[in-house]
């Protein structure tokens, strides 16, 4: 289980110039795995909000509050329409974390629990207003931490770089053992 907090810290990146090759690597490979497992929690939201907004645009554009059923037969189309415009990104290395931070899965778990997603349906457009901003709120804390994550990743990446450029590590090394 990777430790954000223990990754995050201020003194994580201490050394590196230091640092071997394989504990750079391993170093980064850790927050890598730990970013992807953010991403994927992004996105488990995201589809959240385009649920919710999809309701709301129904709603907006004349049709009733529907049922549960309504909901689920317009997943497809609620979830297959970026409505998020394209901003600059990292593609992941794969899209399904190894692992997931329990934390922050607890607590996605609680905003959209079984019973409150059901509910969408019945809710006032205020109710829904009102999820759709918890849930931007932790998109927002689980964004924040991925940018963390991102910076720590250059700094590592650009560790291992710097020493094939002035030529402590070659990528002979790599073929060997």
């Amino acid at each position: 289980m990777t430790d954000h907090g223990r990754l995050l810290s201020d003194g994580y990146l201490d050394g590196i110039e230091s640092r071997s090759m394989a504990e750079l690597r391993a170093m980064r490979a850790e927050c890598v795995e730990a970013e992807t497992g953010l991403s994927y929690l992004r996105r488990l939201v995201q589809g959240a909000l385009d649920i919710i907004h999809n309701e709301l645009e129904r709603r907006a554009a004349g049709s009733h509050a529907g049922d549960l059923a309504t909901l689920v037969a317009e997943l497809p189309d609620a979830l297959g329409v970026e409505q998020r415009p394209a901003v600059a990104g990292r593609l992941p290395r794969t899209l399904e974390p190894t692992e997931v931070d329990p934390e922050l899965a607890a607590e996605l778990g609680q905003l959209v629990s079984a019973g409150r997603t059901a509910r969408l349906p019945e809710m006032t457009d205020e109710e829904l207003r009102a999820f759709a901003d918890e849930l931007k709120a932790f998109e927002s804390k689980v964004s924040e931490r991925r940018r963390r994550f991102f910076k720590i990743i250059d700094a590592l990446q650009g560790e291992i770089a710097r020493r094939y450029q002035i030529g402590e590590a070659s990528v002979e090394s790599l073929l060997e053992g």
